[in-house]
C-alpha cells in the first residue's frame, strides 16, 4: 500500500493573504474584526494579525451577508445572533452551488 499525503494547508494567514483571497483591502478586514465579535485573529509579538481556517470561514459568512446578500453591518449582526447555524448553512450551500454551476458551464463549454 501506498503512502497517501495530505493536502499541506497553512495553520495561520496574513491578513493580506485573506484579504485577497476575498478581493477586499486589508482596512475592511480590520473593519469587519471590529464590528463583528466572531472574528478573533490571534497576534503576534508585532501585533500582526494571524487568520486561522475558522477566522476565514467567519469571514465567508460575513462576507457572503454583506456583500452577496445585501445586508447592513446591524442586519448581518443581528442575523448572525438569531441563526448562526442556519446561516452557515445557507452559505456552505451557495458555495456548493456556484462549484456545481462553474463545472456544468465549463462541460458545456468544452462539448
Amino acid at each position: 500500500m501506498g503512502y497517501k499525503e495530505k493536502p499541506i494547508t497553512k495553520l495561520y494567514y496574513s491578513i493580506g493573504e485573506v484579504a485577497k483571497m476575498f478581493g477586499v483591502n486589508n482596512s475592511l478586514i480590520r473593519f469587519w474584526e471590529k464590528e463583528f465579535d466572531i472574528l478573533k485573529p490571534k497576534k503576534n509579538a508585532k501585533g500582526n494579525r494571524l487568520f486561522t481556517q475558522k477566522d476565514i470561514d467567519n469571514l465567508k459568512v460575513i462576507y457572503h451577508l454583506v456583500k452577496e446578500r445585501g445586508f447592513t453591518l446591524e442586519g448581518a449582526k443581528k442575523k448572525l445572533r438569531e441563526n448562526k447555524g442556519d446561516t452557515i448553512q445557507n452559505e456552505e450551500i451557495v458555495e456548493r452551488l456556484k462549484d456545481i454551476r462553474s463545472f456544468l458551464v465549463d462541460l458545456r463549454d468544452n462539448l
